[in-house]
This record gives C-alpha cells, structure tokens and sequence, in this order.
C-alpha cells in the first residue's frame, strides 16, 4: 500500500472516532439534567445523596465561594446560574477525560513503538467501544461517570494517527500531511454537535419506547449513543481491514529522492548535529510550551459562550454561530494555507504565527466589556463590539488551524527514524548511528514514546485550563482574564521565537557543512 493510500485510511477513521466523540458534546447538559432529575426522584424516596449531587453541591459551592469574590453583588443562585453548575458539570467531565489521556498517552505511544501501531490502536478501540456499550444502557450518572473514565483511558486514536503518518511521509511533506488530522478536528467539531442534536431530538423506536422494561435500562439519548456505537464499531472494522502496520515502514527510492530533491529533508543532518539529548531537550521545551498554551487556550476557548451571553446576552443559536464560523474558517484554513509547501516546511514558525493570534485575540475579547458598557450593553452587540467579537474568533480559529499541526509537525523531525525505513540513505543512516554511538548516547527518541509524551503534556494544560479561567472570570472579570490569558501567550510567543533562532542557526551550521564537505 502506498503512503497517501494509508494517510487517506487515517483521515477516514480519524473523522468517524472524532464525529462519535462531538456527537454527545451538545448533549451534555440535558444528559446531566435528564440524570439529575431521574436521581432526584429516587434519591427523595430512599433519602439518599447520589455521585451527581454531591459534585453538583461542591461546584455550586465552588461558584459561591467565586462570586462572593465580586463586588458587583450577583446573586449566588438564579436561575441562571443553576444552568452554569450544568456547564460546569460538562467542563469538568472534558476535564477528567484530558486529564485521562494524560495518564495514557506516553504509555499508549511506547506500546506502539514495542508492538505495533497497528495491534495498539485495535485494542485501544475496544476500550472505545465499551465506553460506548456503557453510555449506550447508563441510566445514572455514574454509569455514565464511567463510560467517560473508560473512553479517556482507552482514546489512541488521534495520537496513533499522528505517528501513524509521521512513519509513512518523509519530512518533507510530513507537515502538510498532518494538518489533515487538524482539518478532521475542526470539520467534526463544527458537524459532530449538529448532528448530536438532530439525533437526540429523534424519538426511539416504537418497539422500544413500549417496552417498559428495556426503557428502565437505557437512557433518553440513547439514540446518539447508538450512532455512537455504529459509528465507533464501523471505525473498527475498517482499520482491521484496511490499515496495514506501519512501524518500520520502508520510504520508497521514489519518495526518497523526492525528499531530498526538496531540500526540506534535513532529518537526518539535523540527527547528525544534534544528539539525542539534545534533540530531547527541545522535546522538553516544545512540550512546556504545547502545554502552557493549550492551558490558557482552552480556557478562552471554555468561557467565550459565558462571555457572549453575560454582555449580550446570546441565545444558543447565536453561541452556536460563532462556535460554527470558528470551526468552517479553521476547516478552510487547514485545508488550503496551513497545507502549502511554502507554509508546511516551517512547521515551528507557523505555529508560532498561531500563538501570537491567539494572544492578539485574546487581547481583543478582553476590550469587549468595555465596549459593551460604554455602548449600554445591549441585547446586540453594537457594530464596534461585534467587529471585536468576531476579530476574536477569527484569530482563534487561525490558531486552531495552526499552533498544534506546527509543533507536533516539528517534534515529528525530532524523532529517530527506525530502523529500516530508508531504504535509499544507507550511508546516511550509518552515519547518523555512528555519531550518536561515538557521543555515548542513550535510547532513542521513539516516535510513538515520543509523540505520546508531547500529546500528553498538551491535555495537562487542557485539562486545567478551563479551571483557572472560570475563576479568574468570575473572581477578577473578564477583561483580566483575557487580558492575563493574552499576555501571557505572548510571552509564549515570544519563547517559540527563541527556539525559532536557534533552529535557524543550527540550520545555517548545517548548510556551511554541507557545502564544506562538497568541497572536500
């Protein structure tokens, strides 16, 4: 099987496992509603205290302690806010589940260095496949708890995907190949929830809505986690179908050649200059920063609907909007600039154009509370402050077309290759070992270790972030939270660029010597 014959394969079942994990998000908060009101009826009858409403008692607790920060003097409990411990609810299960993957992802990505790509995504679907069965028949909210727990300890899919790719290209075009898994996310991300909703407003079967006993066992959304099932089931069968195993995959003459005729594939003069500590320490490095920017990322990304609604009022129609021009402009993005050769062969300076959007955008929605107050905060937004809305969230959307593909396109060429995978640099391969036998170096950067690691230190600060921007919004406002959030990516920014010199001038020591050695 040809190289982009498997990308395509990975595209494929990287949009069905992302389209079964959106298809819930929507979903959340009547799933939460639907079991808190299930659990408060048998709870009032045996006079006991379920998992749901304890959580729910210490967030409102939570946001209590929050508000009485304000001077503004809101009101603990309003409506309102009852809806927002709802919300709230649905952050910290993302958060259990990032903070899951976490845990696994170095483990799950050395598995596929010892046993295969192939075997490890196959037995990481299973898990996937229970988390679904489980959701499928939940009828508490700790069932539900559960299937959460299994799916985010069992997820592979996307990190395997990555290495996946990153074994079958060669590094000149690695880069535009994975910006294909960004365009996945972003294009399930602004159908998946769509299609939850139509699925959820859909009623069951006849012969299953009569059956009262059958009813006690499932749930009233039962039919998205059916579509689900199918769809994580489907995923299944295709890659034990069509996926070949791609660990030690051997790059043809053809795209060998091709790589060098480029001139993008320094991989391994870069292995010959740098060592593998070396190489390690800029994993490190890119991991700190991968991580600090997707904490504060994802808490902007977290509190935009709060914001929206807190000044203007928005419906979940209008949310609903900007979330979906987010989702379609970064789709258009990663489908066109980010996979240009003139864009893809920087993948560190392109992340690094992402950051400083972030950080511009940021800045910009921490402007909007004061343009809502001096135009009266109205239900809509003026035309002065819906041009810094939707700024915002154009500059977001960049970011999300960018700032991961770039730097996980860039640890990608840190990695050692294996060892047959270039059939067309004999010579270069011994070279590169040689070296880095002669400097008494260690173990190798494993790709699936490796990009496991990266990955992992990424949904430490996914996980956090949303937590510390709800409580520097509530307790300090949203101008300082996105202020703060704002300036601190670019500090970020301001790091990547560091890394970005010292890239150039390694690269520069690179062609002196290789144009020395053409002399010699």
């Amino acid at each position: 099987m040809k190289a982009r014959s498997v990308i395509l394969v990975v595209f494929v079942s990287l949009v069905l496992d992302l389209l079964a994990f959106t298809i819930p998000l929507p979903l959340f908060p009547r799933i939460i509603e639907w079991y808190a009101s299930r659990e408060a009826i048998s709870s009032s009858a045996d006079q006991t205290h379920t998992i749901l409403s304890s959580v729910l008692a210490g967030l409102r607790s939570f946001r209590a302690t929050l508000v009485s920060y304000r001077s503004d003097g809101q009101p603990v409990v309003t409506n309102v806010h009852k809806k927002w411990d709802i919300i709230l609810l649905g952050g910290f299960l993302g958060s259990i589940f990032s903070f899951c993957q976490y845990l696994v992802a170095p483990h799950i990505g050395g598995l596929s260095d010892k046993y295969g790509r192939k075997r490890v995504l196959l037995i990481s679907m299973i898990g996937n496949l229970a988390s679904a069965g489980i959701w499928f028949q939940s009828t508490t909210f700790a069932s539900y708890l559960l299937s959460r727990l299994v799916g985010g300890l069992s997820e592979g899919n996307v990190q395997l995907s990555i290495a996946i790719i990153a074994d079958v290209t060669p590094a000149s075009t690695r880069s535009r190949a994975l910006a294909l898994v960004g365009l996945a996310f972003s294009v399930c991300f602004t159908f998946g929830p769509a299609l939850g909703a139509y699925f959820a407003s859909l009623p069951l079967p006849l012969s299953v809505s009569s059956d009262t006993s059958l009813l006690n066992r499932l749930n009233v959304y039962s039919y998205a986690a059916a579509i689900t099932l199918v769809l994580i089931t489907i995923e299944t069968a295709f890659l034990a179908w069509k996926l070949p195993e791609t660990r030690g995959w051997r790059l043809s003459p053809e795209e060998e050649s091709s790589n060098t005729a480029k001139g993008a594939g320094r991989e391994e003069e870069r292995q010959v200059a740098m060592n593998v500590k070396e190489r390690k320490r800029m994993v490190d490095e890119l991991s700190a920063l991968h991580r600090i920017f997707l904490f504060f990322f994802s808490g902007a990304e977290f509190t935009l609907t709060f914001l929206a609604y807190d000044l203007f009022g928005a419906t979940n129609a209008q949310n609903g909007r900007l979330l979906g021009f987010i989702g379609v402009l970064s789709s258009l993005l990663q489908g066109g600039y980010t996979r240009r050769p003139s864009v893809s062969r920087y993948p560190l300076i392109l992340a690094h154009r992402g950051i400083l959007s972030t950080s511009l955008g940021l800045l910009l929605l921490s402007l909007l509370p004061l343009s809502a107050s001096s135009s009266g905060n109205e239900s809509i937004p003026g035309k002065f402050s819906a041009l810094i809305l939707w700024s915002g969230a154009a500059c977001l959307a960049f970011t999300s077309a960018s700032v991961v593909t770039g730097l996980t396109g860039f640890v990608s060429l840190l990695c050692d290759q294996d060892e047959d995978q270039h059939v067309g640099s004999v010579e270069k391969r011994v070279e590169v070992e040689g070296k880095q036998k002669d400097k008494g170096e260690g173990e190798k950067l494993r790709k699936g270790k490796t990009l496991g690691g990266f990955r992992s230190a990424g949904q430490l600060g996914r996980a956090l972030g949303p937590i510390f921007a709800c409580t520097t919004y509530w307790v300090l406002g949203p101008s300082f939270c996105y202020a703060l959030s704002g300036s601190a990516l670019a500090f970020v920014a301001f790091k990547a660029r560091a890394l970005i010199r010292r890239e150039q001038d390694r690269s520069s020591e690179i062609e002196v010597g290789t144009e020395k050695s053409k002399i010699e």
